[in-house]
This record gives structure tokens, C-alpha cells and sequence, in this order.
């Protein structure tokens, strides 16, 4: 494995320990056990929460200094948590038991000790059953124009923009975008196409004006989704519909591509707004990456798509 496949692999690995327990392990000291334990989150897991427990030892120490790839790790996270101190590397350990592990032992005691709420009930019931609750959203950066989907997890749901670096909170569930469920009360057709939230589109069948049920992430394979199906002119009542519906809705915007490239509109109808921190946001694993990225090969086992790489096979909704 490369240094940078490394490097990776132990930061997956650290991000997702860390949100299994909401934060409250320390960016060095969860690197520390990462490397220790050849990137295996969920046995570390298992450790904490039967053991009780101590400090960074000698060892530890000396490590924290010499492992380039561990260094990196600690800095970029410990950066991004905004914690007082840049910590730097480790080494690979030599072979050490959990059960003789006194990091574990010191996690587990000062976890153990938590106060009695339904908050930590529950993360510690997800944790033993290796669960990070987590969402999927659509975020919007108006000043790149981009928009994308991303799981993120559900307590803390923010996504960052990879051009620009801000970080945004969802899209309002009834001003999201993209390619609809609808489903027509009046002759009970279900089909999909590009719409959205707050505003109607014709039923390909009755021509009686729905409202999507909800906005879809992009697949593969375009709008229908599994197996062929006959292309349907997409059709709406905006006012800048390229193949609009009459009566139209004046001062709408119409969704789909062909219509935004030829009113030479911007990609992004309803922009995120910007994230406010309240100081505690802590940066998980889940999905914190981009294709476009390289550091999206972190979150190569949860994959985001994109609705910019999709629409160019969508556009004949």
C-alpha cells in the first residue's frame, strides 16, 4: 500500500471512531489507537465501551513523532476541530492486546462516567451495534454554482463545499431540487422527472398539475431509474420551461438542464444556507468527500453523487 493509501485508510478510520462516540475522543489519541490496531474501528470499539481506565505513555509519545502518516492525520483533524493544539505522528505499535491497553481502559472509564442520558444511551446502543446514524441530503454552494448529495451523519448535518471550502447545511426539504417522485392523484400514474418541491408538474397521462412527493439522489442509469423505458419530453408549467406547459406559472423557474443552459441560468436554483458552527461539529467519516477530490478515496465506501455527473444521461426526462 502507497504512504498516501496509508494515510487515507488510517484517517477513514479515525473519523469514523470518533463519530461512533460523537467526538468526545481526542483527535491524537484516536489516531494514537488507529495505527495501534491496524484501522480496525469497530474491535477499538468493542474495547472502549467493556474497559475502563490512563494517559499518553512513553511509547505513545515517541510515536506521536515519527510516523509521517500519523502526523498528517492528526494535524489535518485537529485543524479542522479547531482544538488549541496541532498534535503530530505515530508508528506502528508492536503487538499489543485491547485487553492490556491502558488508552482503552482510560476511554472507557471517562466514557463510562458520562451522565445517564437518552442522548448517551443511544450512542453508546449504536456503538455496540457498530451504527452511525446517518442521512442523505442535497447541499447547494451558490458562489460555485455546484450542487451534490451527500450521507452525512444525522446529528450533525453539515457537508462541505470542495471548491470553495465553506460548509453548508442542507437544502429546506420543501425547496430541493432534481429528479421528482410524483405520483398523480387523479389517474393514480406514478412516474419521475425532473421537478421541484414548490412547484407542480404536468402527469405525462391526464395533464393534471402534481406536486413531487419527493427529490431523489441521481443513479446510475438516468431519470426511470432500473430497466428501459421510453423517453418522455419533460414538460412543466415554469415560466422558462423549454417545453412548457399552459397555462404557466409566471416568475417560475423551470429545474431541468436544457432549460437552465438555455436561459443561460445558473445550475444552483435553491442555494444551502451557510453553516453557523456552534463549536462542537466534529469531522466524520461518513461523507465528507468528493469524487473530485482526492481525498475522497476516505470515503470510498459510502459514495456521493454527484447530480452534475448524471444529468448529461438525464436530460430526456
Amino acid at each position: 500500500m502507497s504512504s498516501l493509501q496509508d494515510e487515507f485508510e488510517l484517517e477513514k478510520s479515525v473519523r469514523r471512531f470518533r463519530e461512533t462516540f460523537h467526538g468526545k475522543i481526542a483527535v491524537e489519541k484516536a489516531t494514537l489507537l488507529m495505527r495501534r490496531y491496524a484501522n480496525n474501528h469497530q474491535m477499538v470499539t468493542w474495547a472502549v465501551i467493556l474497559k475502563k481506565g490512563n494517559e499518553l505513555d512513553e511509547e505513545d509519545r515517541k510515536c506521536l513523532q515519527t510516523d509521517q502518516a500519523v502526523k498528517n492525520v492528526v494535524q489535518r483533524l485537529t485543524a479542522e476541530d479547531r482544538e488549541p493544539q496541532v498534535p503530530p505522528a505515530q508508528q506502528p505499535r508492536g503487538s499489543r492486546q485491547p485487553e492490556h491497553d491502558n488508552d482503552i481502559k482510560e476511554l472507557g472509564e471517562r466514557l463510562r462516567v458520562l451522565p445517564l442520558t437518552e442522548k448517551n444511551k443511544r450512542m453508546f446502543d449504536n456503538a455496540q451495534r457498530h451504527l452511525t446514524p446517518s442521512v442523505l441530503h442535497q447541499f447547494a454552494c451558490q458562489t460555485c454554482d455546484k450542487d451534490w448529495w451527500r450521507r452525512v451523519p444525522q446529528r450533525k448535518r453539515v457537508s462541505r463545499c470542495h471548491l470553495c471550502k465553506k460548509k453548508y447545511d442542507p437544502v429546506p426539504y420543501d425547496k430541493m431540487w432534481g429528479i421528482g417522485e410524483f405520483c398523480c392523484t387523479k389517474c393514480t400514474r406514478s412516474f419521475r422527472g425532473f421537478g421541484r418541491m414548490d412547484l407542480g408538474s404536468p402527469c405525462y397521462s391526464c395533464r393534471t398539475l402534481v406536486i413531487p412527493t419527493e427529490i431523489l439522489p441521481p443513479r446510475k442509469g438516468g431519470v426511470g431509474g432500473a430497466g428501459p423505458r421510453k423517453p418522455i419530453p419533460h414538460s412543466c408549467l415554469a415560466e422558462d420551461c423549454y417545453n412548457r406547459q399552459e397555462p404557466h406559472v409566471p416568475g417560475t423557474e423551470c429545474v431541468h438542464p436544457r432549460s437552465r443552459q438555455r436561459n443561460r441560468k445558473p445550475r444552483v436554483v435553491n442555494p444551502s444556507s451557510v453553516h453557523i458552527s456552534s463549536g462542537s461539529t466534529v469531522n466524520t467519516c461518513l461523507s465528507q468527500g468528493s469524487l473530485e477530490n482526492l481525498y475522497d478515496l476516505i470515503m470510498d465506501d459510502i459514495r456521493e453523487e454527484s447530480e452534475e455527473d448524471n444529468r448529461s444521461g438525464s436530460s430526456s426526462s
